[in-house]
């Protein structure tokens, strides 16, 4: 297979089978037995009935980094895909980690490199805005092999160079990037956020934005700046997001917007400690318009009308409180580090009911690499092997 036909990923088919993954909610569809499956991996199921670990330590640690390992290497085994809900995620998260519980996996780095396309397919058009298929797995690539060079390396590679230019050559005519069907609530769920995670890669990449010099990459990077300064929140989820732009690039960002930023989520914050998705923004307004059945789905839930903290959202506002300058010890931020370590499951993960696809529940993935990286924001992740030992 080449490297072209590798880059054309599996999941640029999702859009056209939306429908196919809404219906999982119906109870006639079977559940899969493995959430990830490839040869010499088996990662059972993900439930929200599994049992939550008896004590958080070194132990369950090594357990949810090879459960994110697993996950990783099964679906690149299998898709050859950088996909924003597993190979994304790991590579975007993981090596932020490399200090303390080592490198990541160098087979979901070569899935990264071999897959970065060698020429721009054609552009599209979608209500008047000029679009290039695959941008959001271009960005993901881009912000992963940027992660990797900033944590694990410490240097700028050739790679990484050639995925920052393809990723900007395919920028939407509007400036940012183009989110085009339903996708992981919340998850790369609007232009804006896809747009962030492009500019967080830039940024990312040890030395690129200083030492660039091509006039066209350049114009491109002040369009997504102006695209970024400019997008007004559609919801309270963006408002959050907000705060992880100010992060990357701070100047897009004003003092009052970062203020108001921190101040929501701690509005946001739950009696037990937690925050939940579906608070952040009404299910109609996530992003690109929602299916009915993915609609019904998340109205389905057991408690739709007064939804309760999850594991995603809880980890992710952890982050961006951390990020933003609060410090650990404020004791808002460990009621929410202690909800963390009260939830993960025996398997290592984080179980975390996914809104739009209910079969694979991949948000489970998405939560546990957010859930490790609040721990470590926070100075909570055991560091030791297995047993615990230091």
């Amino acid at each position: 297979m080449t490297r072209r036909a590798l880059g054309i990923c599996v999941c640029a088919l999702l859009p056209l089978v939306a429908a196919d993954f809404a219906f999982c909610a119906a109870a006639h569809l079977a559940k899969p037995a493995f959430q990830y499956q490839t040869e010499g991996i088996a990662v059972p199921a993900a439930t929200a009935d599994e049992p939550k670990v008896g004590t958080f330590d070194a132990a369950t640690i090594q357990s949810a980094l090879k459960y994110l390992d697993d996950g990783a290497r099964a679906w690149s085994r299998e898709k050859r895909c950088v996909a924003c809900h597993t190979t994304g995620s790991y590579l975007m998260e993981r090596p932020a980690l490399t200090k303390l519980v080592g490198r990541p996996s160098e087979e979901i780095l070569a899935l990264f490199v071999r897959t970065i396309p060698e020429e721009l397919p054609e552009p599209k058009v979608n209500a008047g805005v000029t679009y290039y298929p695959q941008a959001e797995n271009s960005v993901w690539r881009a912000a992963g092999l940027a992660e990797w060079d900033r944590h694990v390396t410490g240097k700028l590679s050739a790679p990484t160079e050639r995925a920052l230019r393809d990723m900007l050559l395919r920028q939407s005519g509007h400036g940012g990037y183009l989110v085009l069907g339903e996708v992981e609530i919340p998850h790369f769920t609007t232009d804006y956020e896809l747009t962030l995670q492009a500019a967080r890669a830039i940024a990312t990449a040890p030395g690129w934005l200083a030492s660039l010099k091509d006039a066209d990459l350049l114009r491109r990077v002040d369009r997504m700046k102006f695209f970024l300064r400019g997008s007004q929140a559609r919801n309270d989820y963006e408002r959050a997001l907000r705060l992880q732009l100010a992060t990357v690039m701070p100047d897009l960002v004003t003092k009052a917007e970062r203020e108001s930023a921190v101040a929501l989520l701690w509005e946001k914050q739950l009696p037990d400690g937690g925050w939940s998705t579906r608070r952040m923004s009404d299910p109609r307004n996530w992003g690109v318009e929602v299916s009915d059945p993915t609609l019904q789905f998340i109205a389905s839930q057991s408690d739709a009308a007064d939804p309760g903290s999850d594991s995603y959202m809880t980890a992710f506002a952890i982050v961006l409180l951390r990020e933003s300058g609060v410090p650990a010890g404020d004791a808002r931020i460990q009621r929410g580090i202690a909800w963390l370590k009260r939830e993960q499951r025996v398997s290592g993960r984080w179980w975390m009911q996914s809104l739009y696809r209910g079969k694979y529940h991949f948000t489970t993935f998405i939560a546990t690499c957010q859930a490790l990286k609040a721990l470590a924001l926070c100075g909570e992740l055991p560091i030791g092997d297995a047993k615990g030992n230091p």
